[in-house]
């Protein structure tokens, strides 16, 4: 029912869900960077000590450590939690564009792929952002996937099928 007290936009799920999303995960990004330091920080201190242990075998290990940033955004991604810590942190969710269900974890392999090969070419390219509905960024396009605000995902009411695009390849 319209309610004219009430901006045009008050009932659109594409908005309520979206509003707000991109300086959250830019935040959210930062944040995700100071976990993963630290997380490799203890890793690799934990290497370090196991090799000093086994006089040296225990080093063949660090090349392994460039793994931790994908396999802690792939799991994280794919968990019931379907978010970063840091995306969690400020109230973010990743979600199927089409029916906000959780992600699997080929999405999520997808997803953090293709988020690492964009950062290689550039961290520009996550401005595409800007100009796409639901500002999704590549690696969220080619994925399938969104990024909402999971308070506005549990205030909505019964399942959601997102809406089309208005804009092309959006």
């Amino acid at each position: 029912m319209y309610d004219a007290s009430q901006p045009y936009y008050a009932e659109d799920p594409e908005y309520i869900l979206t509003r707000g999303v991109m300086i959250r995960r830019i935040f959210a990004w930062f944040a995700d960077l100071f976990i993963l330091g630290l997380f490799a920080l203890m890793i690799w201190g934990g290497v370090f000590a196991f090799g000093v242990i086994t006089l040296g075998l225990g080093w063949s290990l660090f090349p392994v450590l460039p793994l931790i940033p994908f396999l802690y955004h792939i799991l994280f991604v794919a968990s019931p939690m379907a978010a970063t810590p840091g995306q969690a942190m400020f109230g973010l969710t990743v979600r199927n564009n089409l029916d906000l269900a959780r992600p699997n974890i080929i999405q999520a392999l997808i997803y953090t792929v293709i988020f690492y090969a964009t950062l290689a070419a550039g961290v520009i390219w996550l401005g595409i952002a800007l100009f796409t509905d639901r500002h999704r960024t590549i690696h969220d396009l080619l994925s399938g996937l969104v990024v909402v605000r999971s308070r506005a995902l549990t205030a909505l009411q019964g399942p959601v099928i997102m809406p089309p695009p208005t804009r092309p390849y959006a």
